[in-house]
C-alpha cells in the first residue's frame, strides 16, 4: 500500500512539474511584453524568453524520465539545427540529456530486481554495484559480476515506466506552442507519436534481448565495432556482458579532439548505414549516449530496444533516387518519388522545384568527403522553414510513406549527431558500399 501511494504521489508530482512549464512560459511572455513597452528591443526580449523557456523545459525533462526524458533525448539530437543564439546557452543541458538521468531509489531498485529475478536475486550475482553507472529514459544500468564470474551490465527498468510514458506523452502533447518557441520547425505531435510507437517495444526487454543477440553475433570479432552479448533477460531486466568504455559520443561532442570527431564520426555513420545491409536490422535510437568510445579506437554500441527490421536492407529505391539526384536527373527523381508514394499521383511537381528544395540536402552524397557542421544544418533548417511561395508549396506536396518514416527519423537524427561532432566523413563511399542502388545504374522509371 505504501509503495502504491508512493507511485501515486510520484505521478502527481510528474504532472505538476510538466504543468508548471506553461505557467512559467505565460509569466515570461507577459514579462516580455512589459519590457517591450518600456523600450527593450523585440529581438532581445524574444531571445530572453526563449532561453528561460528552454532552461525550464530541459531541466524538467531531464528530471522526469519516461516520455519526458525520451522527448528530451530526441530533441537533443536536433540541437545542431537550432539558431546559435538559442542553442548555445543551453547546449550543455541538451548534451547531458543524451547521457544521463537521475537514478531510482535503492528501495525501488531492489523491488524491481526481486520482482523480475525472484526474492533471491542476489544469488544470481557474485557482486552487484547498487550505484548505477548510467541512467536514461526508461531504465538504468548497474555493473555486476554474474554467477559464472563474468563482468556484466544489468539494465533495470524503472517501476511504472509504462504508466509514466503514457502520462508524459499526454501532458507534453499540450505544450506544442511552447516548444515552437525554442524549435520553430519542430512537429512535436508527430515526434511524440513516433516516440510512443517505439517506446512500447522498448518496454519489453525480451524483444531488446533478441535484437541485441543478432547484432552481437553479426559483429563478433569486428575490428571496428563491439556489441555486448546477452547473458540473461526477463521482461524488465536485461543482463549483458560488460563493455569497458572511456566515454560516449556525447563526451566527444563536448570536448573531443578533431581526430576523435572524425574517427568516431566515421564509425558512427558506418554502423547506422551498414547494419541493414549486414543483418537486415537498423539500430533506430541514434542518440550519442548509445555509442561508446573504447580505448582501442573501436565504437561500442548499446541499447537495442528500438530496432527496425529491414530483411532486404535499406530500400533499393532510396539508393536509386539518391543516385539520380546526385547525377542531377531531377525529372527521374520526380517520377521515382511519385512511384514510391512520396508524391501523390495527381500532384503537379516540376523538376526545378524539386531540385531547389531537396538539392542542398545532398551535399554529403556528392563529395568523397564531407564535413558535417552546425552551420550547414542550420542553413538547411532555416532555408526550408522560412516561408516562401515556392518552399511552402513544395513542402505541402511531399508525403512520407509509412515504410520510410522510421528510416527518415534515424537518418535525420544521425545527421544531426554528425553535425554536433563536426566530423569529416567519407559519406559517399558509405552509401556506395551499403545503400542498394546507389552505386549502380538505376532501374528505368515509368514515363
Amino acid at each position: 500500500m505504501a509503495e502504491r501511494e508512493g507511485l501515486r504521489r510520484s505521478a502527481l508530482g510528474r504532472t505538476a512539474r510538466l504543468a508548471a512549464i506553461p505557467v512559467g512560459f505565460a509569466g515570461r511572455t507577459t514579462m516580455g511584453v512589459g519590457k517591450r513597452l518600456v523600450g527593450r528591443p523585440a529581438a532581445a526580449v524574444l531571445t530572453e524568453v526563449q532561453l528561460r523557456t528552454a532552461d525550464q523545459i530541459f531541466k524538467v525533462l531531464g528530471e522526469l524520465k519516461g516520455g519526458a526524458m525520451k522527448l528530451g533525448q530526441a530533441m537533443s539530437i536536433f540541437e545542431s539545427a537550432l539558431p546559435e543564439e538559442i542553442a548555445g546557452p543551453y547546449r550543455d543541458v541538451l548534451v547531458k540529456l543524451q547521457d544521463a538521468a537521475p537514478p531510482m531509489t535503492q528501495r525501488m531498485l531492489h523491488g524491481m530486481l526481486a520482482e523480475q529475478l525472484g526474492p533471491d536475486w542476489r544469488d544470481s550475482f557474485v557482486s552487484f554495484d547498487e550505484l548505477p553507472v548510467a541512467s536514461a529514459s526508461l531504465g538504468q544500468v548497474h555493473r555486476a559480476v554474474w554467477s559464472d564470474g563474468r563482468d556484466v551490465a544489468v539494465k533495470v527498468q524503472y517501476p511504472g515506466a509504462a504508466e509514466a510514458l503514457r502520462s508524459d506523452l499526454r501532458q507534453l502533447g499540450r505544450l506544442a506552442k511552447m516548444f515552437a518557441v525554442i524549435a520553430p520547425g519542430l512537429d512535436l505531435k508527430a515526434l511524440l507519436a513516433e516516440i510512443e510507437e517505439r517506446a512500447v517495444e522498448e518496454l519489453d526487454y525480451r524483444l531488446e534481448a533478441a535484437s541485441q543477440a543478432l547484432f552481437a553475433e553479426e559483429y563478433a570479432g569486428d575490428p571496428a565495432f563491439v556489441v555486448p552479448r546477452v547473458v540473461h533477460h526477463t521482461e524488465r531486466v536485461l543482463v549483458t556482458e560488460w563493455m569497458e568504455s572511456e566515454s560516449s559520443l556525447a563526451a566527444v561532442i563536448r570536448d573531443g579532439s578533431h581526430e576523435q570527431r572524425d574517427h568516431f564520426g566515421r564509425l558512427y555513420a558506418e554502423f547506422l548505414v551498414s547494419a541493414p545491409a549486414r543483418l537486415g536490422l537498423l539500430h533506430a535510437d541514434p542518440h550519442p549516449g548509445n555509442f561508446r568510445v573504447l580505448a582501442d579506437g573501436r565504437l561500442g554500441v548499446v541499447d537495442y530496444g528500438a530496432v527496425a527490421r529491414l530483411p532486404d536492407g535499406l530500400p533499393r529505391p532510396m539508393g536509386e533516387l539518391l543516385r539520380r539526384a546526385v547525377d542531377d536527373d531531377w525529372d527521374a527523381v520526380v517520377t521515382g518519388l511519385r512511384e514510391e508514394g512520396f508524391l501523390l499521383q495527381r500532384t503537379e511537381f516540376s523538376a526545378e522545384a524539386m531540385r531547389d528544395y531537396l538539392g542542398p540536402f545532398l551535399d554529403a552524397a556528392r563529395a568523397e568527403e564531407f564535413t558535417f557542421d552546425r552551420a550547414w544544418l542550420r542553413g538547411q533548417a532555416v532555408r526550408v522553414a522560412t516561408p516562401t511561395s515556392d518552399n511552402v508549396t513544395t513542402a505541402l506536396k511531399i508525403n512520407l510513406p509509412p515504410d520510410y518514416m522510421l528510416i527518415h527519423r534515424v537518418w535525420i537524427g544521425g545527421i544531426g549527431v554528425l553535425c554536433q561532432l563536426e566530423a569529416t566523413v567519407p559519406f559517399q563511399g558509405l552509401l556506395a558500399t551499403y545503400l542498394p542502388g546507389f552505386d549502380s545504374d538505376p532501374r528505368p522509371v515509368r514515363a
